[in-house]
């Protein structure tokens, strides 16, 4: 089933190591190892079409022209299990900057509870990446969009590892014009909100909880 505006990344590496990442009898260190990895090889497609700007550069033999990222980089994990991406997708991108957005989803009602916001002050002239292991009701990163959006920002991504129908109709309801890259649209949610076949709480499987 195609999505609008939500890009599959399905190289073979990816599905091979998102296999892996399914799989019950990982332990939190190989979850966390692979869950790394993987946000590594995804950062290629999804700053594909950004801009750059030329930059002069002497090589060994002559002065040339290179060309690099016409804007700063913002990266925002989700917590707690965004957190798990960040270092993958750090070691692309080095020089961006890390905010935090708190956000938690309500067991009972499934809706979303912000708790925590730490944002770069010039956030909004900077391409942002919103991260996240998993988009299953759709209610937290809707939530996280929206505060980056009230923070002035207008280049948005949302990168996850395993999407739901129900949560990316949701978070497109809200936000249409935020791109969102996974490795695999899932079937659909169970009766507790979470993601099947999926890979069950991302969260506690990064941190052993």
């Amino acid at each position: 089933m195609a999505f609008d505006n939500v890009i599959l990344i399905d190289h073979p590496v990816v599905q091979t190591k998102l296999t892996e990442l399914r799989d019950y009898t990982a332990d939190h260190r190989k979850f966390r190892a692979l869950l790394d990895e993987i946000a590594s090889l995804m950062v290629y497609e999804v700053t594909r079409d950004w801009p750059t700007t030329p930059r002069p550069v002497q090589t060994p033999l002559e002065r040339t022209t290179g060309r690099v990222l016409a804007r700063r980089v913002t990266l925002v994990p989700i917590l707690r299990a965004g957190l798990g991406m960040a270092d993958g997708v750090l070691r692309l991108l080095p020089e961006a900057r890390l905010g935090h957005l708190g956000v938690y989803r309500n067991e009972n009602t499934l809706e979303p509870v912000s708790y925590y916001q730490k944002l770069p002050p010039d956030i909004a002239g900077t391409e942002v990446l919103l991260i996240d292991p998993m988009l299953a009701t759709g209610g937290s990163a809707t939530a996280a969009a929206q505060c980056l959006k009230n923070a002035g920002v207008t280049s948005m991504k949302f990168v996850c590892l395993v999407a739901a129908p129900e949560g990316i109709a949701a978070f497109h309801r809200q936000h249409p014009d935020v791109p969102i890259y996974c490795a695999a649209v899932d079937r659909q949610l169970n009766e507790k909100g979470y993601i099947l076949p999926g890979l069950g709480d991302a969260g506690d499987r990064i941190f052993g909880t």
